[in-house]
């Protein structure tokens, strides 16, 4: 057949295998895509109705990509007897926009029309606040979004509030499931369902025979992409789908499963041979997107690993060039050495675009973006801008609000800044509502009753000690004082894995504060419009960099991302920065040695490894400055992982000179 001729042998088993279950392991590059929309095609060619073929996959930009090459393949291909229509076409989405599309045709069995409103985060964060306060319990004392995350992690984990609330141990646990319970009350008098529910509903509904025997009939043709990806609600809402024709095809790579943290499961993939013990498994090993070099290394990692479906990579590309090792004292000396490189290969007739750095944390962007704004090398950073992060914005309020103190027979006043004050006087939260600032705006501060007074003037002694501070030390203590006596540290630590990373956030601020330490301390040096102190002329490069007006986001631009922000992208040239040991691999605060976990980590290295057509330079730094002191570093044993004659010890290009860089927050 003529579809077939510019399809691999293994491509074309998994397009030609339409009956029953069937596993396609998927290696990075291996064009995964490709089988699946020639795969429907083929259905349709051999009579199959379009409108009895499902595929799922995860992003919005995935699903539009697929519908766009399905629908182009149907269209052009002459030998298609049927008619092809917007009405008579395969069902192609994301998992949410399937469970929206199967509650609007059950809505009635969920009490609910079929126009009922969907609830986003900020939605769902407001009605648990609501929750909270028809408690008795105070919003401000305990944060809306950990319960809130704490019901979204049980919701894909396909539990119930009922359920929960049986196993729930500790007093966070147990309010969560109070909480939900009131949660639950406010959605359905709104007749509405959250994004969460998107999902756990229509696993509920498919758990009604007469509903579940309806899209039995309807879909015979099941298509689910990503499925290392999926989490137990997910997995349910695909088996239950596929219990009528048991024609499941699952797309997904277990060296991929990169989400744990979101509650995706390896074991939905590792486990798809006991579900169907009758499974095909097809595994899609040749790489059209990486050298071989890249490939070898990318192996070598991977092999490591003991719950992956086994598999090797290989390629037909050339063998390219070694992975090049970049060692640099610091991490300012890390970044310039990375830009020069960048640099240097734009002069050479690189695409901007073709190049990314990837880091395994947000903080370590910091450094990487005041090099190429430095070398004027244009770039984009996926994410949100380091000086513009909501935890460092906070940080730089209470500094602001301090120096805007006076002090007056041991009183502090606010001499301005009063927007920085609003902005952090209950965080983290210390029971100051928006009644009580607005009273303190309006200079109504007596009219406050006691108790709320007296919380308002610990705020006022907690600027007065930050200014006194400020006044003596250095900007690097200043900043440490602030993280731990304002309780933002022990919020963010206890805060789980986002409160962790916004910790690391704010203590890479106090690297960036020591830099300032050398230059005359605020309450030691004269007040001039030329000559700063060091504090100052902190605030002041934050304040630059925080401020950029010349967003251009077709510009061709040099990509700074996170290696999680980077899967599913290819370039020609891929850059790993900050290849140390307990950085990457990452080391949680507070952690014991954890065996998935390194695994997990494993798989992120070999994510960032696969992201490159051409050429890998793995960049490491011999002392990296945390929380503004400098540690000593070891290379990362993953690099030890790569077979030694596949690396090069490289050297630093020459001084660039270029153009002007812009930023794309995502």
């Amino acid at each position: 057949m003529a579809i077939m001729s510019t399809l691999n042998e293994a491509q074309e088993r998994a397009v030609q295998t339409t009956a029953g279950p069937l596993l396609i392991v998927a290696g990075a590059g291996s064009g995964k895509t490709r089988v699946i929309t020639q795969r429907i095609l083929h259905l349709v060619k051999n009579g199959v109705d379009p409108r009895a073929i499902l595929a799922i996959t995860f992003t919005n930009k995935a699903a539009k990509e697929m519908q766009e090459r399905v629908h182009a393949l149907l269209a052009s291909d002459q030998t298609i007897k049927q008619s092809i229509s917007p009405m008579n076409r395969p069902f192609l989405s994301t998992f949410h926009a399937l469970g929206v599309y199967i509650i609007r045709e059950n809505a009635a069995k969920l009490g609910l029309n079929r126009h009922f409103s969907i609830y986003d985060r900020n939605d769902s964060k407001r009605a648990v606040k609501d929750a909270l306060a028809e408690m008795g319990i105070d919003p401000k004392k305990y944060d809306p979004g950990l319960f809130l995350n704490i019901i979204s992690r049980a919701k894909g984990d396909a539990l119930d509030a009922r359920t929960f609330g049986e196993k729930a141990n500790g007093f966070v646990q147990e309010t969560a499931a109070l909480v939900w319970q009131k949660y639950e009350q406010i959605l359905a008098k709104d007749k509405a369902l959250d994004f969460d529910d998107l999902l756990f509903k229509t696993a509920e509904l498919l758990e009604q025979p007469e509903i579940r025997q309806k899209y039995h009939q309807r879909w015979r043709y099941i298509h689910i992409d990503e499925y290392q990806d999926t989490n137990l609600i997910q997995y349910q809402i695909a088996s239950r789908l596929a219990e009528g024709s048991r024609n499941i095809c699952v797309v997904g790579d277990a060296d991929q499963n990169i989400y744990s943290w979101r509650g995706a499961t390896i074991e939905n993939i590792l486990r798809f041979e006991k579900d169907y013990p009758d499974a095909v498994v097809i595994a899609l090993e040749k790489n059209y997107r990486s050298t071989k070099t890249i490939l070898s290394a990318a192996n070598s990692v991977i092999a490591k690993n003991s719950r992956r479906q086994d598999k090797t990579l290989y390629t037909d590309n050339p063998l390219g060039e070694k992975i090049s090792l970049l060692s640099s004292y610091s991490e300012t000396d890390e970044a310039r050495v990375i830009a020069d490189t960048a640099r240097h290969l734009i002069e050479t007739g690189v695409n901007p675009k073709e190049i990314a750095v990837l880091y395994r944390t947000n903080f370590q962007s910091r450094v990487l973006e005041e090099a190429f704004i430095r070398k004027d090398i244009p770039y984009q950073l996926l994410g949100t801008k380091f000086f513009e992060r909501k935890e460092v914005k906070d940080v730089l309020s209470y500094v602001k609000a301090a120096l805007n103190m006076t002090e007056t027979n041991d009183s502090a006043f606010p001499n301005g800044g009063w927007a920085d004050i609003a902005r952090i006087i209950n965080v983290p939260t210390r029971g100051i509502g928006k009644t009580t600032i607005a009273k303190l705006l309006s200079g109504a501060a007596n009219d406050l009753p006691g108790a709320m007074a007296e919380k308002v003037a610990n705020f006022w002694k907690l600027l007065n000690d930050i200014r006194k501070e400020i006044a003596e030390r250095k900007p690097s203590d200043v900043i440490r004082f602030i993280i731990q006596e304002t309780g933002l540290e022990k919020t963010l630590r206890d805060g789980g894995p986002d409160g962790e990373e916004r910790l690391l956030n704010i203590r890479e601020l106090a690297s960036v504060a020591s830099q300032y330490d050398n230059f005359p301390v605020f309450g030691q040096s004269e007040p001039s419009a030329t000559e700063l102190s060091g504090l100052e002329m902190f605030l002041e490069n934050a304040a630059l960099y925080s401020d950029q007006d010349d967003l251009q986001e077709n510009r061709e631009a040099v990509k700074l991302m996170t290696v999680h922000a980077a899967k599913g992208l290819e370039f020609d040239h891929v850059f790993v920065s900050g290849m140390e040991q307990d950085l990457f691999p990452f080391k949680h605060l507070d952690e014991e040695d954890d065996a998935d976990g390194q695994e997990e980590e494993r798989r992120l290295f070999y994510v960032a490894l696969t992201r490159a057509r051409l050429k890998v330079y793995l960049s490491y730094t011999m002392v990296r400055k945390i929380y503004g002191t400098e540690r000593i570093n070891t290379p990362s044993e993953f690099i030890d992982d790569i077979d030694k004659h596949l690396l090069a010890e490289d050297a630093a290009p020459t001084k660039p000179e270029g153009v002007k860089a812009i930023f794309i927050d995502f």
